[in-house]
């Protein structure tokens, strides 16, 4: 959409983001797991649910903020916090997830890296520190471009619904 006006500045609206920059449905941070949106997420099915694979002690759901378009999420059923507190099944599973995911989106989105990792604690940047989950962020070369250096937005070739589709297709 072209502005009018002085500055002749195209832009391009993102106002999703506002929700989530004045921390509208933010979920809860609830220790116990109530209200916890990754303690939920299993239980949503279809249109509603974001979630891609579902394990014997983890799934894998997508970022409903992401860093890019594909950001994916593993993260056990259990309510635990801290990666040291999951079981030797819970660990080996979430590796194996975080694997696949990474197969699946190199064979829906054609991926050529990644960026893999976790938050420990609000103090390390945790959206939501008391349910453990990794980031899978597929990349390609140049998806870091003007965008968000000069307006502070990322852009988002693809819906959130049509994303999950083909990462269905290919787990």
């Amino acid at each position: 959409m072209a502005a009018t006006g002085s500055d002749a500045w195209d832009r391009l609206w993102t106002p999703h983001r506002m929700a989530y920059i004045k921390g509208e449905n933010k979920p809860t941070h609830d220790e116990a797991g109530d209200e916890c949106a990754f303690c939920r997420a299993p239980s949503l099915e279809g249109e509603d649910s974001l979630v891609v694979a579902r394990g014997e002690h983890v799934f894998a759901v997508l970022n409903l903020y992401p860093y890019n378009a594909g950001h994916l999420m593993v993260c056990p059923y259990r309510h635990v916090a801290d990666y040291t507190d999951l079981t030797d099944d819970e660990v080996v599973e979430l590796a194996a997830y975080t694997q696949r995911a990474m197969r699946a989106l190199r064979a829906a989105s054609g991926a050529q890296g990644f960026n893999i990792g976790m938050n420990q604690g609000h103090i390390a940047g945790a959206g939501i520190a008391g349910h453990l989950h990794q980031h899978i962020v597929p990349r390609w070369g140049g998806d870091t471009n003007f965008m968000p250096v000069v307006g502070a937005t990322k852009t988002m070739p693809q819906l959130l619904e049509a994303t999950r589709d083909l990462l269905i297709a290919v787990w």
